[in-house]
This record gives C-alpha cells, sequence and structure tokens, in this order.
C-alpha cells in the first residue's frame, strides 16, 4: 500500500502540481540539477516536514480532522498554496472513497487539505504514523522533481539519483513528523505559490 500510495501514478491529481518549481525556474532560482536538488531540499525540510506532521498526527489519532484542517490552514498562509492542497486533497477523497468504501469520509466534505485526508487514509490502509509521513513527505519531494525535469529538460536518470540521494532525508524528516506537529515556515514557498497563480499560462496549475 505504501507503494501504491507513493507512485506517482496515484490518481489525486499530483502530476499537474509542480509544488512551486515551475514559478522557481520562471524566476531563474532553479536551473540545473545542482538547483533542483538544493530546491528539493529545502522543500523536504519545511513544507513536506509540516504537511507530514499534520498526516502523521491524524494517522496516529492524535488529531481530530476537524482540527488537523485547522491546523494546515494556519500553516498555509497562501491562498493558492491551500487551493493546491484542497485540489489534491479532493483527488485523494475520490480515491479514498473508492478503496476503502466501508470507511466514513464524510469529515473530510467539501474540501480535505492533502495531509489531513492523507492521514485519514494512512489509518485505512493500516500503515503507522511514520510510513503515513513517509509517504507524504517522499510525494511532495518527488512531484516536485519530476516537474522540474520535464520543465528543464533534465536528464531523467540525473534527476533519478538525486531523488535517491534524498531518500534518507527523506527518512529522516518522516521520522522527526511523528514527534509532533510542525510550525517551521519558509516564505519562499508561499512566494512562489502566489506568483504563479498569476502567471498567464502556467503548465503545471501550481
Amino acid at each position: 500500500m505504501m507503494l501504491s500510495l507513493a507512485d506517482s501514478r496515484l490518481p489525486v491529481g499530483g502530476h499537474v502540481h509542480s509544488g512551486g518549481i515551475e514559478q522557481a525556474v520562471a524566476d531563474g532560482d532553479v536551473r540545473s540539477v545542482v538547483t533542483l536538488a538544493d530546491f528539493l531540499r529545502r522543500r523536504v525540510e519545511t513544507a513536506a516536514l509540516v504537511a507530514a506532521s499534520v498526516a502523521a498526527q491524524v494517522a496516529g489519532g492524535k488529531l481530530s480532522v476537524q482540527r488537523a484542517q485547522r491546523e494546515m490552514d494556519a500553516r498555509t498562509p497562501s491562498s493558492a498554496a491551500r487551493q493546491a492542497s484542497y485540489a489534491q486533497g479532493r483527488g485523494m477523497v475520490r480515491l479514498a472513497k473508492r478503496l476503502y468504501p466501508q470507511h466514513d469520509w464524510h469529515e473530510h466534505s467539501p474540501v480535505s487539505h492533502l495531509p489531513v485526508i492523507s492521514g485519514s487514509v494512512g489509518v485505512a490502509a493500516g500503515l503507522s504514523p511514520q510510513q503515513t509521513a513517509l509517504v507524504l513527505v517522499y510525494t511532495t519531494m518527488s512531484g516536485s522533481a519530476t516537474a522540474g525535469q520535464r520543465l528543464l529538460a533534465l536528464d531523467p536518470a540525473d534527476v533519478a539519483v538525486t531523488i535517491a540521494e534524498l531518500s534518507p532525508l527523506c527518512e529522516q524528516v518522516a521520522e522527526e513528523a511523528t514527534t509532533g506537529l510542525a510550525d517551521l515556515s519558509d516564505p519562499i514557498f508561499d512566494i512562489y505559490a502566489e506568483r504563479h497563480a498569476r502567471r498567464e499560462i502556467p503548465l503545471f496549475m501550481s
């Protein structure tokens, strides 16, 4: 189940979201494999940690869905970033209803942040909080990595190596995410999200 949830082919709409990498490329902040790796590391250590900590607390039964939604709202100051989270959350809710029809998903309507529904899916799938956090950290990183590969026409092998090299960091951050709610903020990702929302013809939704 972990492999299935971490698969880029999972139909939750993640392939149309770049996690800010499109704007970072447009701004000239990401230009190569090296700068892509720097972006991914920064994203994993901040945004992914925060999102995974909420998912882990939901998966561990330490945070209700309603409170988790409020906690994510408080940790997502950018309205564009919130909308991106809701968009992917809707995809995950739709999939969860198909995978686990015996579960009650009404708390995730009308909208749900991706980390919150991910935590509930972790419960339904029998994953531990750490496993749930790891899936979210990895997909946060790999989604931006593959988007960067396409935008910069990078060698897929180079990007695959970069993802592999960041795997220990993903595990470390996932473990940290289980210790409690994280509130580490990185304003650059909010700036990217807001600037991206104002682009005339974006290739990605975020």
